[in-house]
């Protein structure tokens, strides 16, 4: 059996048993990780529905990749920047494929108990708004009115000059 998993931004092709070498994930060597996105499975030219399946995987080791030096140099400027980089991997094992991914169908559940107390939560806070209101509006009403009334407008200026253009002999 096979399958086709996204992970990273990357498409890996695995079967059971193999190791593959993924952007960086979150975890230490021997944990479990169940890859959810799943774009293709299947045996031999057999194709099966990828509806809730998920790849299990243990994580094998955390590594980096191979060093990449970038330098940057612009001819007669003096200018040279030299940095390196060096990308974190994570190298995982396929341990099956199949199982059901309950995770997904949870997760929607979540999400509409907290959109339902948000909206009660915004209920309650104007009331307690509005109720300290009118105190800051009286002092702070007096101070914008003084501003208005001593502000004087703003002078234009005098558009640039341009310096004139030097002139070359012709020979």
């Amino acid at each position: 059996m096979f399958a086709v998993v996204r992970t990273g931004g990357k498409q890996y092709r695995v079967a059971p048993g193999d190791k593959i070498v993924v952007e960086k994930l979150t975890g230490e060597a021997g944990d479990s990780v169940d890859l959810t996105d799943v774009l293709l499975a299947g045996e031999g030219s057999d194709l099966k529905s990828t509806d809730g399946l998920t790849v299990a995987a243990k994580i094998v080791a955390q590594a980096k990749g191979e060093k990449v030096t970038v330098f940057k140099k612009r001819r007669r400027h003096n200018y040279r920047r030299k940095r390196g980089h060096r990308q974190q991997h994570t190298i995982l094992e396929i341990v099956s494929i199949g199982g059901k991914g309950a995770a997904k169908k949870a997760a929607p559940k979540k999400e509409e108990a907290k959109a339902d107390a948000k909206p009660a939560a915004k209920k309650a806070a104007p009331a307690k708004k509005a109720d300290a209101a009118p105190a800051k509006k009286s002092t702070k009403a007096a101070a914008p009115a003084k501003k208005a009334a001593t502000t004087k407008p703003a002078a234009k200026k005098a558009p640039a000059k341009k310096p004139a253009a030097k002139k070359t002999e012709k020979k």
